[in-house]
């Protein structure tokens, strides 16, 4: 999907788009490691974001995960630490991870944009793209074998990205929405299995050749 088709498509969902202050692409870099890219995180001025944050957020968990998982856009406890996942969607989180064995150290986690949106609002599209390098780094480097979007704004921002290298999304609710309808924990747990099942069939697979 070229920029210009994803940028309509972001407008389909509502989602406004305003000029970024800069625009960088993956090739820029030849060679890159996570000292680097979370030295560029850390530093990050493209989009308006970094006037208000408290830290733009990296990511937590392992650099030689298989799992890779995407949330949304920090909360502010989040920005206060420099970490996702906190807070009582955090707890529900950790939760979910030891359902399907697998613990904080077992995965990589991460937000599709690094930094806190004014009043929580949903990212905008230049937030979305001015980001979009940073996953696609942290995908490049992590060589996942399974990625879970949590929540539709990571889902709809991973749809058909060449980043992903054939690497199979699995779509599952966010914490914070499962904490608010209790009755949707049925339909994760499913979707957790799904994705436990599709990851062991990978993992076998590749162990077969």
């Amino acid at each position: 999907m070229d920029n210009e088709l994803r940028l309509t498509y972001l407008t389909a969902l509502g989602i406004d788009i305003w000029v970024p202050r800069v625009s960088l692409s993956i090739e820029s870099y030849v060679e890159d490691n996570w000292g680097k890219l979370s030295s560029d995180i850390s530093q990050c001025t493209q989009c308006y974001l970094c006037d208000s944050r408290t830290h733009s957020i990296i990511g937590t968990g392992s650099h030689q995960a298989e799992w890779l998982w995407i949330t949304e856009a920090p909360s502010s406890i989040e920005d206060q630490n420099g970490q996702p996942m906190l807070g009582a969607e955090g707890d529900l989180f950790t939760e979910m991870l030891r359902a399907i064995n697998l613990t904080r150290e077992d995965i990589f986690v991460t937000h599709i944009i690094k930094c806190m949106t004014p009043k929580h609002r949903t990212p905008q599209a230049t937030e979305l793209l001015s980001c979009q390098s940073y996953i696609e780094r942290q995908i490049k480097l992590l060589q996942p074998k399974i990625i879970i979007a949590l929540g539709q704004i990571a889902a709809h921002a991973l749809i058909d990205q060449p980043m992903l290298n054939n690497t199979p999304v699995v779509v599952i609710n966010h914490p914070a929405y499962l904490l608010k309808f209790l009755s949707e924990k049925n339909l994760a747990w499913r979707d957790l299995q799904y994705a436990f099942k599709l990851y062991t069939e990978l993992k076998d697979k590749k162990c077969g050749d």
